[in-house]
């Protein structure tokens, strides 16, 4: 028997940053995002040995241990271990389990496409679907953050773990004591195609570290800082906007939108842009862009552009000169998806 899951990455389209506690906490996030047709994938391989195997295959990391009821947490393949010691604890009374477990993301870490969260999503899926654990999308959801977040202590928001495990256009909102609501859209799909159409993924060809990015912002709500906060209700009204300009197909002011919450985005903290960064924008606005965002945290990664009409032909030259990969975008509609292979 084989046990396999995959989960969709996210591009966040607007709010991005109001899902990260204590903003959150204290005055409610909500956050618009899609999933698109890149993956991260698991695959749990039963075994009788009272060995666990565990192979990063896109990272080319691979590491056999002996099977116990808590595997140590030292820089290994932590968010494989993560999971395993979190389902042992609170799911098998503690017993040990013998697997082999391989996992593969279609991006890179510090893409700014939640591929952390999403391959922590995917495993948790594959271990609900061995295990038959009575878990529902918002439970496994959770319980992603939960490990994620807590037990490993990696900074970040609520947004990757609910977007990979549901699937498709969400509106989300987020408030204290991780209270979270995923309001489904429905998009009419010649919407949709329009959009594809119109919005390309541009791979700087560096990551970044999101959590220094995001322990700023956290620090800056914190503190008081009014820069900082203003420019994260601002954040907020711009999911409004989109999720209202995308329903009513008012498409033309996609970019405009996108455009607002990039300048407010990078006043949340230092770090969010650079100067490359800043020099792709621009030059893809010149070109005909009519506003763009990075994904994720900022600082790295893939940037996405809304180009109008037939300007994306023209802005996929000027980003070609810049030395990054460009992606056309295709939405998933699906989010996290189990099954046994025999």
């Amino acid at each position: 028997m084989i046990i396999r899951s995959k989960a969709p990455l996210r591009i966040g389209l607007a709010g991005g940053g109001t899902d990260v506690s204590p903003y959150s906490d204290i005055y409610g996030g909500c956050i618009l995002n899609v999933t698109i047709n890149k993956y991260a994938y698991a695959t749990i391989i039963p075994r009788k040995d009272d060995k666990i195997i565990l192979h990063a295959m896109d990272r080319e990391e691979r590491i056999e241990l002996q099977a116990t009821s808590r595997l140590e947490i030292d820089g290994q393949l932590d968010l494989l271990k993560g999971v395993y010691n979190r389902v042992v604890r609170d799911y098998n009374h503690n017993a040990p389990l013998s697997f082999e477990l391989n996992t593969y993301v279609d991006a890179p870490p510090g893409s700014g496409l939640g591929s952390s969260s999403t391959l922590v999503t995917a495993i948790v899926g594959a271990f609900t679907e061995w295990l038959k654990l009575p878990l529902g999308e918002y439970d496994m959801a959770h319980l992603a953050y939960d490990i994620e977040r807590k037990d490993l202590a990696f900074a970040g928001g609520k947004q990757d773990q609910y977007a990979a495990t549901f699937g498709g256009w969400n509106f989300m909102e987020f408030y204290k004591d991780d209270k979270v609501i995923v309001n489904p859209l429905r998009i009419r799909s010649q919407y949709q195609h329009e959009l594809e159409f119109n919005m390309l993924m541009y791979y700087t060809g560096t990551s970044r570290l999101s959590s220094t990015i995001i322990e700023a912002q956290s620090s800056n709500v914190q503190k008081k800082s009014e820069k900082s906060i203003e420019a994260m209700h601002n954040l907020k009204e711009q999911a409004y906007m989109m999720k209202e300009a995308i329903l009513k197909g008012d498409l033309n002011r996609i970019g405009d939108i996108l455009d607002y919450g990039w300048n407010n985005k990078k006043q949340t903290a230092s770090g969010v842009s650079s100067p490359v960064i800043d020099e792709i924008y621009e030059g893809a606005r010149k070109a005909g862009a009519t506003g763009g965002k990075i994904s994720g945290a900022g600082g790295g990664g893939f940037m996405t552009f809304y180009c109008p009409g037939n300007t994306r032909y023209k802005v996929i030259e000027v980003l070609k000169s810049f030395g990054g990969e460009v992606h056309n975008l295709e939405f998933s509609k699906y989010g996290l998806t189990t099954w046994e292979a025999k």
